[in-house]
């Protein structure tokens, strides 16, 4: 049998975070499935699934340990991939406005409302083109109950967005 582990792992960016991630992971017979990873404020952030065989497991988490040494914290979970992919249904938002506090905060808390569950996160705030000034640029992958009205949660986050003063798009990808 095989394991399924959820790695997260910070420290210092520098050369070779990555090698020594996918060695440790390598040479207990794991296999790295997913990631994502990113350079945050000087630091290297990430978050990876790999599939290991159940007799290394524990090898493979004293060896990521061990990556302490090279300044890389690094968290092992078990995950459970019993998730029922036919009782929700994809949608993506995306939106764009005047960078301020609390953007996050007022939209994530109406989908959770609405019991839409945050899949993929992906923000930043850019210059805009004329002024200069800080935008925030948000992009979400997002899975709502199969029976979400999909117009009534449009016209909810289209009231927020028009609040917080932001353009924002949510589709139901084909």
């Amino acid at each position: 049998m095989r394991s399924s582990l959820v790695l997260t792992v910070i420290g210092p960016d520098k050369t070779g975070l990555v090698e020594s991630l996918a060695a440790a992971v390598a040479a207990h017979g794991g296999n790295w499935v997913e990631s994502r990873m990113a350079r945050l404020a000087g630091k290297f952030a990430g978050v990876l699934r790999v599939d290991v065989p159940d007799e290394h497991r524990q090898a493979l988490t004293d060896a990521l340990a061990e990556l302490r040494d090279a300044g890389l914290t690094v968290t092992v979970e078990s995950s459970d991939q019993t998730q029922p992919a036919g009782q929700s249904r994809p949608l993506v938002l995306n939106l764009i406005g005047h960078d301020r506090p609390g953007i996050v905060r007022e939209f994530s808390h109406a989908l959770a409302q609405r019991g839409v569950n945050v899949v993929e996160f992906h923000t930043q705030v850019v210059s805009a083109p004329m002024t200069g000034e800080p935008l925030f640029k948000a992009s979400a992958q997002l899975r709502a109950p199969a029976d979400t009205e999909i117009d009534l949660l449009r016209d909810t986050l289209d009231h927020l967005a028009q609040e917080l003063d932001v353009d924002l798009t949510l589709e139901v990808p084909d």
